[in-house]
């Protein structure tokens, strides 16, 4: 395995880590329901009903 033959200080570890920045989750909402939700996932709306796509996967259970 390769050794650096000398440590390299911290500002220069700094000023190659500038670049690694955090991004905004893709957030998108369903023309069904209005949920906002991650976009290609699974989400559940008010009732507890999951939908994907717009589309009704899992009816929620009815409660007694």
């Amino acid at each position: 395995m390769a050794h650096p033959k000398s440590r390299g200080s911290k500002q220069r570890k700094h000023k190659r880590r500038t670049h690694f920045k955090i991004t905004a989750p893709n957030v998108a909402t369903c023309p069904v329901t209005g949920e906002k939700h991650l976009r290609h996932r699974a989400y559940n709306d008010a009732e507890g009903n999951l939908f994907y796509k717009g589309k009704m996967l899992i009816k929620a259970a009815e409660e007694l």
